[in-house]
């Protein structure tokens, strides 16, 4: 999922990094998951620099067997035995076929327990998600469906090197609440270079009329290397000041709540009870098995015999990651360790971007011996922040308030800083 929000700007590098180049070490959680990382696109949109490729003659079949080969092999490497999600991600998976998908899941459950329920998830771009294949995707095994709109308005879709028009989205959206009622999420870019408060609410809006049951908001971030980046260091484009973009973001906030969507996490909201199940483990912490080039994981190896996870990060070229696959049965390219405290940094981070915050159950998975209360609980910088109608620490556990999770990344900054400090003491006092 992409991260980059108002409210996340600063600590966006926190929240990329716990979920793509570390190990936990925490004792088995209960839900666990499958990514599968489709790295191919059609085009290379400007603000974008994701591990995407544009395919010279792909030979489908063969990504195909590399990608139910190391689904296999790394299911069994792991003590995984019971799946509750699946998420197909990119690039642009929309652009597989749906054999592809109904291969990888045919793998995923005939290595784990893939339950009845479990969430099925395919990101998808309008142009490459007709009627037809959106069907067969259908047939395939997915069941929820998350289209890339960006924008209803064709001059910022221009802008950001989309290759659809709005109507065309409009279109697709249509087509997919109609295969997949309730479970039909979109994405909308805000903080576009030439953007106003007004020309965004206008958008949000129309979408509004139109949307199914899940919506995520994205602030677009200059990303160095992307074309859109190279355009605004030289002046050629405009980009909304802070306080302009903080503004769409709270506008956003309001009339999604105002519709009977539920902020439940920074990014995402919902309605009807249609979270996202598997974006929202990433925030609690759940284990996962990545699959696909650039992939990432986290989960327990059968060698460990314990309860330490390990993250994994495949190879990010296609064509090696595939030459790795067919030699070892996976392409995975570096493993690394955490120490216990950036596990709680981490647990810190990615749990306060939810709206119920970190249960003190949820903390004590990852720090028996050290409550909630013995990290935060007399601190003067913490209670300030409660006095200010920011944070909450009480006896369900710590949580941004509405107000607060506006403004995650500095609260972020104190409650780091206090439990580094709480640990230090701890460590000193251990010796």
């Amino acid at each position: 999922p992409r991260l980059a929000t108002w409210a996340g700007v600063r600590v966006r590098c926190w929240v990329a990094r716990a979920l793509c180049g570390r190990r936990w070490g925490l004792r088995d959680l209960v839900r666990t998951r499958v990514l599968e990382g489709w790295p191919y696109c059609q085009k290379r949109c400007s603000y974008c620099n994701f591990n995407k490729y544009i395919p010279r003659g792909l030979d489908e079949a063969s990504v195909r067997s590399c990608l139910t080969q190391e689904a296999q092999t790394l299911i069994r490497l792991s003590q995984v035995q019971r799946i509750n999600s699946v998420f197909f991600g990119g690039g642009t998976p929309s652009l597989a076929s749906p054999l592809t998908i109904a291969a990888v899941l045919e793998t995923v459950s005939s290595c784990a327990h893939l339950v009845a329920d479990a969430e099925v998830t395919l990101e998808a771009n309008p142009t490459s998600a007709g009627a037809l294949r959106l069907a067969g995707f259908r047939a395939s095994g997915v069941n929820r469906l998350s289209i890339g709109i960006q924008s209803l308005d064709n001059a910022e879709l221009r802008l950001l090197g989309r290759d659809h028009t709005a109507d065309e989205a409009l279109r697709t959206l249509e087509e997919a609440k109609k295969l997949f009622p309730g479970r039909t999420s979109v994405d909308l870019i805000f903080g576009l270079p030439g953007q106003s408060v007004s020309s965004w609410a206008r958008g949000l809006e129309e979408l509004l009329q139109l949307c199914d049951d899940h919506v995520s908001l994205y602030q677009l971030t200059l990303e160095r290397g992307t074309s859109l980046f190279k355009q605004v260091q030289q002046g050629a484009l405009p980009v909304p000041k802070q306080e302009v973009v903080a503004e769409m973001y709270e506008s956003a906030r309001e009339m999604l709540r105002d519709v009977g969507f539920r902020q439940y996490e920074v990014s995402n909201f919902a309605r009807n009870g249609a979270l996202s199940t598997h974006n929202l483990s990433y925030w609690q912490g759940s284990q996962y098995v990545g699959i696909g080039p650039g992939a990432h994981g986290r989960f327990v190896p059968r060698a460990h015999g314990g309860s330490l996870r390990e993250a994994r990060i495949q190879t990010l070229e296609p064509d090696s990651w595939m030459k790795e696959v067919l030699a070892f049965g996976h392409g995975t390219r570096k493993q690394t360790v955490l120490s216990q405290l950036e596990v709680l940094e981490e647990v810190l981070v990615l749990g306060l971007r939810t709206d119920t915050g970190i249960t003190h159950q949820h903390w004590q998975q990852f720090a028996a011996s050290l409550s909630l209360w013995d990290m935060f609980g007399a601190s003067e910088e913490v209670k300030e922040l409660e006095d200010q109608g920011l944070l909450l620490l009480d006896n369900r556990g710590l949580r941004c308030s509405w107000k607060g999770l506006a403004v995650l990344d500095s609260l972020l900054l104190t409650l780091l800083n206090q439990l580094q400090q709480s640990w230090a003491d701890r460590t000193a006092h251990q010796t």
